[in-house]
């Protein structure tokens, strides 16, 4: 039996989904802050904002986001430890025994199909029914964070008091993802992932790909740079462009939705079509710096 001590101090599925965000949080974040100092003309066509904006339209000193965003992963992993506690060491996946109840399911309740297609509850088990439970997940933490973030916009007070801090960045960038007041931090980004870890049912395992994906994706939609190859981008409408425009005054009370789809905000008609442009594509299209805070 393992015990609490050694499940805490040992690379494991627990530790892996509490240390794996963030390893990626700071190596995501460095990575755009070193194509910020790099400032090479290849990089730099592809930035939303330029960089005199970032330094006149931001008003927080990036010491003190670094030691907000370094107190949040504090919490984090205490609210993850606490939960690790809670829940125990996860027992090891006996896979064959898994596959065995799914071919057992699926012989009893759908033989003809599994006739035809033998190598359907294999797929359903390695496949599908995981595939379900990441998008499950999605949608969870997806509209738990869509209306808490439109509730601390709608109260002024709230707002003033709680979510205001994390719009001091007018203009995003990597490391300024989870800059927020502690409280956010905690309700929005902690709960919310936990929330939707539990309800997906998801494994270990899955966690790991759930939190790090989640964290990842947020330093991303935060980069302020529009890269036409970036996966994460491509993949998913919620993106860097999508969110730059809710940090923009315009579009303050739009697209509150994240972090991966837009759903609520074209349900409840707080979707406003992105407006952000690189440098880049305001060139082709014969703009010029100007554009930046007109459109931006």
């Amino acid at each position: 039996m393992v015990t609490t001590f050694e499940m805490l101090t040992t690379w494991n599925p627990v530790t892996a989904s509490l240390i794996s965000p963030i390893l990626v949080y700071w190596i995501a974040s460095g990575f755009f802050a070193f194509l910020h100092w790099l400032n090479s003309p290849f990089f730099e066509k592809y930035r939303i904002h330029s960089p005199e904006e970032v330094a006149q339209r931001n008003r927080v000193p990036h010491l003190a986001v670094f030691r907000a965003v370094v107190f949040q992963q504090f919490c984090e992993v205490v609210v993850g430890v606490a939960l690790a506690i809670f829940e125990g060491y996860p027992e090891p996946e006996n896979h064959q025994l898994q596959l065995l109840r799914y071919q057992t399911f699926f012989g009893k309740n759908f033989s003809p199909l599994v006739q035809a297609l033998p190598f359907l509850p294999s797929l359903a088990y390695n496949c599908l029914v995981p595939l379900s439970q990441y998008i499950l997940a999605f949608f969870i933490i997806d509209t738990w964070q869509y209306f808490w973030h439109r509730y601390l916009h709608y109260n002024k007070k709230l707002y003033n008091m709680i979510h205001a801090h994390h719009h001091r960045l007018q203009v995003p960038y990597a490391m300024g993802a989870l800059y927020n007041h502690p409280f956010e931090g905690l309700i929005l980004d902690t709960l919310g992932a936990g929330v939707a870890y539990l309800i997906a049912g998801l494994s270990p395992n899955q966690a790991i790909v759930f939190f790090t994906l989640s964290t990842l994706k947020t330093v991303d939609d935060h980069c302020g740079y529009l890269f036409p190859y970036d996966p994460l981008q491509i993949f998913f409408a919620n993106n860097a462009r999508y969110h730059d425009l809710h940090h923009q005054p315009y579009g303050f009370q739009k697209n509150f939705s994240q972090p991966f789809f837009t759903f609520w905000d074209h349900v409840l008609g707080t979707y406003m079509a992105p407006k952000a442009e690189s440098m880049i594509e305001r060139k082709v299209r014969g703009g010029n710096t100007v554009d930046v805070k007109k459109v931006n």
